[in-house]
C-alpha cells in the first residue's frame, strides 16, 4: 500500500482542499497518482452533504457551502482536526468495511488518551457518552465514485462549540457535540500522527 501522507500546519482553505481530492481522484483513478492521507484545518466554515434540509439551518445569516460529500450540515473551524483522504477501494469494494475501518481508526486513536468511544448504527460518527448525555466527537463524510473513497472525517480537539448552534449538526437534533479538551484537558498534539498510523494500520486489514 502506497500513500502519499500530507499535514499540513496553517489552515487550508476548504475549496482548494477540495481540488487537491478531485485532482487526486481523477489520477488515482486513471492509476497515475498515489492515494492520499491529509491532516489539516479549514477556516471557519459551514458545509452541508447531499442529504441536508434547509431546517436544518437555525441561524439563516450563515454561508453554507453545499458539497458532493454524503451527510448533512456540519462546522469546520481552528481546533478540529480533519482528515481527508483519497483511497482506492476497486480490490476490496466495500464501503461498509471502509467506514468502520474509519470508525476503528478514532476510537483507536482516542483510546490512546483514556478517551472511550463509540460509533452508533443509526447516527454515522463515533460518539461520547458523559453519564447520561450522549455526545458527537468525530464527525463522517464520504464520497465513492468508481469505487474511489474520498473527502474524510474531522475530530473536535479544542474548536469553538457555539457555532454548532447555528445547526442541527449533521441533522441530529437530540444528541449534543463536544471536543476532546472539554472531555478531558490533554496534550493532543500528536493525536494527527496517531491517526496515520492506525488509520494505515487498519486498511491494511
Amino acid at each position: 500500500m502506497d500513500i502519499e501522507i500530507k499535514k499540513s500546519i496553517k489552515p487550508v482553505n476548504y475549496f482548494e482542499a477540495i481540488d487537491v481530492l478531485e485532482s487526486k481522484l481523477k489520477n488515482i483513478t486513471a492509476n497515475k497518482e498515489k492515494e492520499l492521507i491529509w491532516i489539516l484545518e479549514h477556516p471557519e466554515i459551514f458545509t452541508a452533504g447531499t442529504s441536508y434540509k434547509e431546517n436544518e439551518i437555525i441561524d439563516k445569516s450563515i454561508d453554507l457551502i453545499k458539497t458532493n460529500r454524503g451527510g448533512k450540515i456540519t462546522y469546520h473551524g481552528p481546533g478540529q482536526l480533519i482528515c481527508y483522504f483519497v483511497i482506492d477501494l476497486r480490490e476490496k469494494k466495500d464501503i461498509r468495511n471502509f467506514i468502520t475501518t474509519i470508525e476503528n481508526t478514532i476510537i483507536q486513536s482516542l483510546k490512546k488518551y483514556n478517551i472511550e468511544t463509540f460509533p452508533d448504527k443509526e447516527n454515522i460518527g463515533i460518539w461520547y457518552k458523559d453519564k447520561n448525555k450522549i455526545q458527537k466527537i468525530a464527525a463522517i463524510g464520504i464520497r465513492v465514485r468508481k469505487w474511489i473513497a474520498y473527502h474524510g472525517f474531522a475530530i473536535n480537539v479544542d474548536n469553538n462549540l457555539e457555532n454548532y448552534k447555528k445547526i442541527v449538526p449533521c441533522g441530529i437534533s437530540d444528541k449534543g457535540v463536544t471536543n476532546l479538551k472539554k472531555i478531558s484537558k490533554q496534550d493532543y498534539s500528536n493525536l494527527n500522527n496517531e491517526i496515520i498510523e492506525n488509520f494505515i494500520s487498519n486498511l491494511k486489514i
